[in-house]
């Protein structure tokens, strides 16, 4: 059965470049470009892993996250935080809000796709 990844992401480039990537592994991506309808979206229609932007319109990716794990159907869901601001305090926040791994921007295509097919419990194509 083909993996769900969820991408909150607003920045039109990283879209396409991080669903290109997820799609070539194999993985079926959908996108949300607004923190309350990434959350509603992951609330209702629960994908395997969500890749979680921090700076988004709408609701902030923290405050997305602690949403959504304080909801029962969220709870346990795999979640990727991405953030522009690699500091130390936003890595703590990304910690308490919930999230399952957090990395900076830019990343490496390579280790996205891994941790995503590792979160998924998929096997790599």
């Amino acid at each position: 059965m083909v993996k769900r990844i969820l991408l909150a992401e607003d920045e039109p480039n990283i879209i396409e470049s991080v669903s290109f990537l997820l799609k070539r592994a194999g993985l079926d991506v959908a996108t949300e470009t607004d923190g309350k309808a990434a959350l509603a979206h992951a609330l209702e229609n629960a994908p395997d892993v969500l890749i979680l932007d921090v700076m988004m319109p709408g609701m902030d990716g923290f405050e997305a996250l602690r949403r959504l794990r304080a909801d029962e159907r969220g709870r346990d869901l795999p979640v990727v935080v991405l953030s522009a601001k690699g500091q130390s305090t936003t890595r703590e926040t990304a910690k308490e809000a919930g999230a399952d791994v957090f990395m900076s921007k830019p990343f490496s295509n390579a280790e996205l796709v891994d941790t995503v097919l590792r979160l998924a419990g998929a096997d790599a194509t």
